[in-house]
């Protein structure tokens, strides 16, 4: 096998350690937040938990998706170079998914896997330094993780985060400049890039499109959003149901939760499945928004509040294409990932 191989396999490996450890948080997570989000309220501002019992259930569900990040990112490194990875991986991981200052983004689930590869292989070579005896012994404890940070982390804020707040900003403003021309070409756009990252910066950089339209009285772009952001959960789930033989018990226990969510509009169910195997869920789930929000231009569906899935049929208009989007929108990305992926028997033998 030669060398690059080699490490790709290593990446692979590590992506999908830190999947394994972060699924827990995210299914405990998400089922927390479908329990009180289904016994919430509607109102302007989405779906409003008033319960006291279920406002603390609610929190116990935000801990849960505020940790996933962190810990997919965390345990990556650890996959590359063990414990002292740890540390350096999940610090890094916060700051890209918690925006430092007026200047920086949220890179979500995608920085998290940059900083996480970045970490361990850095605090691999460290722990290869020859130092003296009196320094080895402090080596993982202070050195690794504050050299590991700091440089890490400044490559983060002054390299990664700037290119990715000018690509956000190109990207409102290509759909602005799509809004009233074409709602095709816009509901194909918000389909494409409006989960493309699952929750992360792309994909509130197009909520907060769409909830500028809103204040203007232009609902149309919020519907199409808020049937995409259920279809990468339901079509996971789906392919699961559809295609066993593509998946082992643990894939399909963790999209059962995953499909709950996507039920009521939390997209990050799909994140784990993205993140294991991101050539080929990703573009699945890409295609398959893509027609479930052109189902809902045709429809000319509108949603007036900023939240989505099934959870908000009674704030939304044109309800039998709302529904038909979501649920086509499932069925195209669960086909496509049933044809793409392998069985579970060749993808071990890969």
């Amino acid at each position: 096998m030669t060398k690059g191989k080699q490490t790709l396999k290593e990446i692979q490996k590590a992506l999908l350690s830190g999947v394994s450890f972060m699924m827990p948080a995210v299914v405990a997570g998400g089922i927390m937040l479908a329990i009180s989000l289904a016994t919430g309220e509607k109102s302007d501002t989405g779906v409003k938990v008033t319960n006291e019992f279920m406002k603390n259930i609610n929190a116990l569900g935000s801990a849960g998706f505020a940790m996933m990040i962190p810990i997919l990112g965390g345990y990556i490194a650890y996959s590359i170079a063990g414990k002292p990875g740890l540390v350096p991986g999940m610090v890094l991981s916060y700051i890209a998914n918690n925006p430092l200052g007026d200047s920086q983004v949220k890179s979500g689930f995608l920085g998290a896997m940059v900083v996480g590869l970045l970490s361990g292989y850095m605090v691999r070579w460290m722990k290869s330094w020859r130092v003296r005896k009196e320094i080895k012994a402090i080596l993982p404890i202070l050195v690794i993780p504050s050299i590991s940070v700091f440089v890490i982390g400044l490559f983060y804020i002054y390299v990664v985060a700037t290119p990715l707040a000018f690509l956000m900003q190109g990207l409102t403003s290509v759909m602005r400049s799509l809004n009233g021309t074409s709602s095709i070409l816009l509901a194909l756009f918000i389909g494409l890039f409006g989960e493309f990252d699952m929750g992360g910066p792309v994909t509130k950089s197009v909520s907060m499109f769409t909830l500028a339209l809103m204040n203007e009285g232009i609902y149309e772009p919020n519907g199409m959003f808020r049937i995409a952001v259920a279809i990468p959960p339901l079509g996971i789930f789906l392919a699961t149901v559809l295609f066993k033989n593509k998946f082992d018990q643990g894939d399909r226990n963790a999209a059962m939760a995953a499909g709950i969510m996507g039920c009521i509009g939390i997209t990050e169910g799909a994140i784990p499945f993205v993140v294991s195997d991101i050539k080929r869920v990703l573009p699945s789930c890409m295609i398959g928004t893509a027609v479930g929000t052109i189902i809902g231009a045709i429809g000319k569906v509108k949603c007036y509040v900023p939240h989505g899935g099934f959870i908000v049929l009674p704030v939304v208009t044109n309800k039998l294409w709302f529904i038909t989007g979501i649920l086509a929108g499932a069925l195209v990305t669960a086909c496509l990932l049933g044809l793409l992926k392998p069985k579970k028997e060749e993808l071990a033998v890969l």
